[in-house]
């Protein structure tokens, strides 16, 4: 079935009727954020990687824990793999599409680190073939989708799946799952005290 776009008040609309279910993600996020906490402050790694507009909330990710979320903080080991412009090349021009990001998983990842995968259809081939390659090298592998089923929730540890219609409201709420996450690490680590529950704009 073909939807029909939605513009203006109707956007917002999706977008509101989403929050509503938004809940058990909320939970899965926080949880997220206190393990990560400990994985890179042992020294452990996070990879994180998607398509298109996903690529970018990658990427997202990956900067607010090399910088920082709000509060200082020492930097954490993050690499956004559909970033990695030579890499990505190389690898498209010698290695079946599948191997994009798997290719790097292998590289990058070591046994304990988290591998963050955001795909809102959550059947992006190259996508699923990189959890299917995490979790082989023996990391744990998240995910951020739009509604099960999704062959890449299948493939995952564990998944944050959106039950939104449109690509964008999924994507919207990946956002906000992400700074959930950041939110929590920071927490976890002593960044924020464990009462705060309000922010003000800087």
């Amino acid at each position: 079935m073909r939807h029909r776009t939605p513009c203006a008040h109707a956007h917002l609309n999706e977008l509101v009727v989403a929050v509503q279910h938004f809940g058990p993600c909320v939970d899965i996020a926080d949880a997220w954020g206190t393990r990560l906490a400990a994985v890179l402050d042992a020294g452990g790694r996070l990879l994180a990687s998607g398509n298109g507009g996903s690529a970018a909330q990658a990427q997202h990710l990956t900067a607010e824990l090399v910088g920082r979320y709000r509060d200082d903080r020492p930097p954490y080991s993050a690499i956004c793999l559909s970033a990695e412009t030579s890499s990505l090349t190389a690898i498209a021009n010698d290695y079946p599409p599948e191997e994009l990001f798997a290719r790097q998983v292998e590289a990058h990842g070591r046994p304990g680190d988290v591998l963050v995968l955001m795909s809102t259809s959550g059947s992006s081939r190259n996508i699923v073939a990189a959890a299917e390659r995490g979790r082989a090298c023996g990391l744990t592998v998240w995910a951020l989708t739009g509604p099960r089923p999704n062959p890449l929730a299948d493939a995952a540890d564990e998944a944050l799946c959106v039950d939104a219609t449109f690509t964008a409201t999924v994507q919207e709420l990946h956002l906000v799952a992400l700074h959930i996450v950041c939110a929590a690490l920071d927490k976890e680590l002593g960044a924020i005290p464990d009462t705060a529950t309000t922010g003000t704009l800087a």
